[in-house]
């Protein structure tokens, strides 16, 4: 069960005793130099994720588990590869994994890396059909493990009663045990940061191809670079 926070009448804790929770937090597209209409964007959506995670909080009770997509390692080693991996990610969890919040190992490290590595065969541009549609598989099938292995990582570590901070691609595929409660943390910014991908891709199609063309009727991906 998932639902924005905008759509939360006021939950107490007492109303959520016992129940797992989730604040799933979508990993949007973050260039190391972002443009300057962009920035501002991120700074905004941001702030309003950690704002709605407090909300949150206060009303659910505190935050006792940490997840992040690509993070393999629990603990302080977990904490150190936030870091690496996201500044703007580390700096929204570091008030609680300051105060009793733990990270916990999402991935399988060698999943971890065999789906890195086929996604990176696919956009090296192959020319064979079979050699393709061989790697395709290949890739869909590791991912399809790998987000198992998160499913069964969070069931595993979250204990009744407990609230997580989940940060992700948004379109990951994910199959959280029935018990988790997931709260979707979608910002105003969020839509923004959409729409502006949209706008960057119609652009360039539009210079590939040398006419306008229609905007595309979903969101797109946020992209390889997240943060």
């Amino acid at each position: 069960m998932s639902q924005e926070l905008g759509r939360i009448e006021r939950p107490t804790a007492e109303s959520f005793a016992g129940t797992r929770k989730i604040f799933l937090v979508p990993l949007v597209f973050s260039p190391a130099e972002p443009p300057a209409d962009y920035v501002g964007m991120l700074e905004r959506y941001w702030a309003g994720v950690r704002n709605q995670i407090r909300r949150l909080a206060e009303r659910t009770g505190p935050i006792r588990r940490v997840y992040h997509e690509g993070v393999y390692r629990s603990g302080e080693e977990g904490a150190r590869m936030i870091k690496e991996l996201s500044k703007r990610s580390h700096a929204l969890l570091d008030e609680y994994l300051q105060g009793d919040a733990v990270v916990e190992a999402l991935e399988d490290a060698d999943l971890f890396a065999e789906s890195v590595d086929w996604q990176r065969c696919l956009m090296a541009g192959l020319t064979s059909r079979k050699v393709l549609d061989t790697v395709l598989n290949a890739y869909r099938e590791a991912t399809r493990r790998r987000y198992e292995t998160m499913a069964r990582r969070i069931d595993e570590t979250l204990k009744p009663g407990e609230s997580a901070v989940l940060l992700i691609q948004e379109d990951h595929a994910i199959q959280f045990p029935k018990d988790i409660q997931v709260f979707y943390i979608a910002p105003p910014a969020l839509d923004e940061i959409h729409r502006w991908l949209r706008d960057r891709e119609e652009r360039a199609r539009s210079e590939s191809t040398g006419q306008p063309t229609e905007s595309p009727p979903t969101t797109p991906s946020s992209g390889s670079a997240t943060a």
